[in-house]
């Protein structure tokens, strides 16, 4: 059966499970954590730091010109670039016969099979009436930081003809699959937080990079791979298939594959629009310093757009004031992100991978979940008094404010990295002593 959404590719025997850890391009250094000289360097008091002369500091900050790619937030020259987005746009040329000129077949299902699906099975599904075309993929289950990610392994030439048409029209996607990248589903990437253009180096096997971002609308599948990385990851061959035919026989079309494959076998109808409808891809090239293109839809829930914060007159008020946005949320962890990301705003940055601000946001994900902190119409990333709230807002939307673990996945979510994970909240506990 589907669980939450996710279809169950690890229900065959030998399916291989790897455990996937951020490895951005720099590593994070670690804090002492647990002293209070950690938690104050370079501050003489908390209390006498106003955001006031910070922001003002920062008012003609440049901004970084973006197309609006997908990426989390949390990037410093302090933190590394691991959270750096996309890369810039591939148009490339078409080279298969599957380009983009090629007619689609949406795919009206999409089964999911325990086992490699016998070649006789494929041949009896094709002869059903109302089916017009069957193709077989691989198939399985990795880990991303202990949360489950589905994968399909395909050829780029056979698999473009499924795919939506502004999907199958950016050559920049099957260019990556070729070089043994990863594409994610967008939702895929809100979920986990994917950084594009960032690498993800797979415990016992290939370092993946995050090349591209896609909507393809097949439920329960996280991402793609090209076959042979699919191999080198140990997916499972031919145990997923698409399945073509008229729109109206859909109904139809999963009643006799039903039939055919028994119980234990998942076979999911797609909408009459096929996979992703009016999907959009964002594609990432390149060094991984620049940013993708496109738009996707936020996954995770958001907070109100005002989070009233007011505008304090020292940074100690303003991390307590903005913790009130996400109940159960201790402002001692916003402070500590705030002195890791820079050093309460006297470092904002644009970094390198194009983050800004005191909280070192990504233009992309304070479009999304930026707030207006002090009421004055408009939610500035370069400004104190909206970014700090900003940070918890974004860390709320994670289970930030549920405390233990999910407190620091929501932190990792800020910045890829465990080893940025224990800095801050070593940081944070050496706040709450300095600052009782």
């Amino acid at each position: 059966m589907i669980l939450a959404g996710s279809l169950a590719l690890t229900a065959a025997a030998g399916a291989v499970v790897v455990a996937v850890g951020a490895a951005g391009p720099a590593a994070v250094t670690e804090a002492a954590p647990g002293t209070a000289d950690a938690a104050r360097a370079g501050v003489s008091d908390l209390r006498e730091l106003s955001p006031r002369r910070a922001s003002a500091a920062t008012a003609s900050a440049p901004a970084v010109r973006t197309t609006g790619g997908t990426s989390t937030a949390g990037d410093s020259g302090d933190s590394g670039d691991a959270g750096a987005a996309g890369g810039t746009r591939d148009t490339g040329t078409a080279g298969d016969a599957d380009g983009p000129g090629a007619a689609p077949t949406p795919p009206r299902l999409l089964v999911i099979s325990r086992s490699t699906l016998p070649q006789q099975t494929r041949d009896d599904i094709a002869g059903l009436e109302h089916v017009r075309k069957v193709d077989a993929f691989d198939g399985g289950a990795v880990r991303v930081s202990g949360v489950g990610l589905n994968l399909l392994a395909v050829d780029p030439a056979r698999f473009r003809a499924w795919a939506p048409k502004a999907v199958a029209d950016e050559q920049g996607v099957w260019d990556a699959l070729a070089r043994g990248e990863l594409v994610a589903d967008g939702a895929a990437v809100r979920r986990l937080g994917l950084v594009l253009g960032s690498h993800y180096q797979v415990d016992g096997g290939p370092r993946l990079r995050v090349a591209a971002s896609a909507r393809f609308g097949l439920p329960g599948v996280d991402g793609l791979v090209g076959q042979e990385t699919g191999r080198r990851l140990g997916l499972l061959p031919g145990v997923a298939l698409l399945v073509h035919g008229p729109a109206k026989a859909t109904d139809a079309l999963g009643a006799g594959v039903r039939k055919l494959l028994g119980a234990g076998s998942q076979v999911v109808p797609l909408g009459a629009g096929g996979a992703g409808g009016t999907a959009r891809a964002k594609a990432g090239t390149g060094t991984g310093t620049g940013t993708g293109t496109g738009t996707e839809t936020a996954s995770r829930p958001q907070a109100a757009r005002r989070a009233s914060v007011g505008r304090p007159g020292s940074y100690l008020e303003l991390y307590r004031k903005a913790a009130e946005v996400c109940p159960g949320l201790s402002w001692t962890v916003l402070a500590a992100i705030g002195q890791v990301e820079s050093s309460h705003g006297r470092n904002n940055g644009p970094s390198s991978a194009g983050a800004q601000g005191p909280m070192q946001f990504m233009p992309a994900t304070w479009k999304a979940y930026g707030v207006d902190g002090d009421g004055d119409g408009v939610r500035d990333i370069w400004s104190p008094y909206d970014a700090v709230p900003g940070a918890a807002n974004y860390l709320c939307a994670n289970g930030a404010g549920q405390g233990g673990k999910k407190l620091e996945k929501a932190v990792w979510f800020y910045n890829h990295s465990w080893s940025y994970v224990r800095k801050v909240l070593g940081i944070a506990e050496a706040y709450a002593r300095t600052y009782p």
